[in-house]
C-alpha cells in the first residue's frame, strides 16, 4: 500500500508538472514551440467546427461559424489546464493519507483557493498551498495572454483592412496594380514596401509565438491575413518581374521577408514545402493565367516589359519561393476564396494539426 501511495504522488506530480510546462511553453516562451496538449485541443475543436461547417448552406454562415473557432480553442486551453491540475492533485492527496472522497474535495477547494477544506496533515496541507499557487499562476498567465494575442490581432488586421481598400475584397494583385496606377501612379509602391516588410516580420513572430492567431479570422467576410499576404507577395513579384519601371530593391527585400515569414509559420504547423526550390520548379499558377493577367494590365495602361517570356520566368522564379507555403496556410486557415491563393487549394485537403514530427519537405505543387 505504501508503494502504491508513493506511485500515486509521483504520478500526480508528473502530470501537474507536465501541464505547467505546457502552459509555460504556450504562453511564456517567446519562441514558438509545438505543444501536444494545445495541438490536441485545436484538432478536436477543428473536427467539431468542420463537421458543422460542412452542413452550412452559404459561405457567410460558414465564415461566421469559423470565426468562433480560434477564440473557443484559446478559452478551452485554460479550462483544460485547470481540469488536469485538479485531477492530478487528487492522487497526490490520497497518497498523503487522505481518503479518495476527501481528496476530491480538497483538490477543488485548494485549486479554486476557496479554502473550505483542510486535510489536517502537514504533507497534504503543503500540497494544498502548492495547488493554490498553481491555480493562481494559471489565472495570471491567462490574464496576460489574452490581451497580448488580441493586440497582435489588431495590428495584423489594420493592414489587412487597408489592403482591402486598395486591392479589393478578396484582394488580388491585378486589382492592386490597376487601382493604384489609376489613382496615384506606380511610384506609390516605392513608399509602401517598408510597411509590408515590417508587417511580414511581425506576422512571423506573432503567428509562431502565439500560434492561435493563425485561426483568428478577419473582421470582414472576404478578407484573410493569408490571402492578404499572397496578394502583396504577388504584387511585389509582378512589379519586379513584369513592369517596365525602375527596379525597386526594397520590393525584392519585401518578397524575401514575406516568403521567409510564410515558411516559418508553415514549418511551425509542420506543413509540407520545399525549403530550397529550383527557380524553374512548377508552381500553381499556369502560363495561360499569367498571359491573361498581362493582357488585363496592358489594357489598363500599365507599362509592361517587352519580353513576356522572360517576365514569366522571372515571376515564376519569385513565386516558387512562397507558392507552396501560401497554399498550405490557406488550407490550414480555411481562408475565403481569393485569386491565385485560396482558389486553388481543393486538392490539398485539410492539414493535420497534430503531426508533431519534423517538418515534411516535398516538391512544389504542380
Amino acid at each position: 500500500m505504501i508503494a502504491l501511495r508513493i506511485l500515486a504522488i509521483l504520478a500526480g506530480a508528473v502530470l501537474s508538472a507536465w501541464v505547467l510546462w505546457s502552459a509555460i511553453r504556450t504562453v511564456v516562451v517567446p519562441r514558438g514551440e509545438s505543444v501536444r496538449l494545445s495541438r490536441t485541443i485545436f484538432l478536436t475543436w477543428r473536427e467539431v467546427f468542420e463537421f458543422i461547417g460542412r452542413r452550412t448552406k452559404s459561405y457567410e454562415t460558414y465564415d461566421r461559424m469559423m470565426a468562433r473557432y480560434g477564440p473557443v480553442c484559446l478559452l478551452t486551453l485554460p479550462v483544460a489546464w485547470a481540469l488536469i491540475i485538479f485531477a492530478a492533485f487528487i492522487p497526490v492527496y490520497w497518497g498523503l493519507g487522505v481518503t479518495w472522497r476527501e481528496a476530491v474535495v480538497t483538490s477543488g477547494s485548494s485549486f479554486t483557493t476557496l479554502g473550505f477544506d483542510r486535510p489536517g496533515m502537514m504533507g497534504a496541507e503543503i500540497a494544498c498551498f502548492v495547488e493554490a499557487l498553481t491555480g493562481l499562476g494559471l489565472i495570471a498567465l491567462l490574464i496576460s495572454y489574452l490581451p497580448a494575442i488580441y493586440s497582435a490581432f489588431s495590428r495584423r488586421e489594420a493592414e489587412v483592412i487597408k489592403l482591402e481598400v486598395r486591392a479589393g475584397s478578396p484582394p488580388s494583385a491585378s486589382e492592386f496594380l490597376i487601382r493604384i496606377h489609376r489613382i496615384r501612379g506606380l511610384e506609390y509602391f516605392a513608399t509602401q514596401w517598408d510597411t509590408w516588410e515590417h508587417w511580414f516580420s511581425e506576422l512571423e513572430e506573432s503567428h509562431t509565438s502565439q500560434a492561435g492567431l493563425a485561426f483568428f479570422r478577419s473582421t470582414r467576410v472576404r478578407s484573410s491575413w493569408i490571402t492578404a499576404a499572397g496578394a502583396v507577395l504577388d504584387t511585389a513579384s509582378l512589379v519586379v518581374s513584369c513592369l517596365d519601371i525602375e527596379q525597386s530593391p526594397q520590393a525584392q527585400v519585401t518578397i524575401r521577408s514575406g516568403y521567409l515569414a510564410l515558411r516559418s509559420i508553415a514549418a511551425f504547423f509542420h506543413l509540407p514545402f520545399d525549403p530550397d526550390p529550383a527557380p524553374d520548379a512548377p508552381i500553381s499558377i499556369h502560363r495561360e493565367e499569367f498571359d491573361a493577367l498581362m493582357e488585363q494590365l496592358a489594357e489598363a495602361g500599365l507599362p509592361l516589359r517587352a519580353d513576356l517570356d522572360l517576365a514569366w520566368q522571372d515571376y515564376a522564379g519569385w513565386r516558387v519561393n512562397y507558392d507552396q507555403p501560401l497554399l498550405s496556410l490557406c488550407a490550414l486557415a480555411a481562408a475565403p476564396p481569393a485569386p491565385w491563393s485560396s482558389d486553388r487549394i481543393e486538392h490539398l485537403g485539410r492539414p493535420r494539426l497534430v503531426r508533431l514530427g519534423r517538418v515534411t519537405t516535398t516538391g512544389p505543387l504542380g
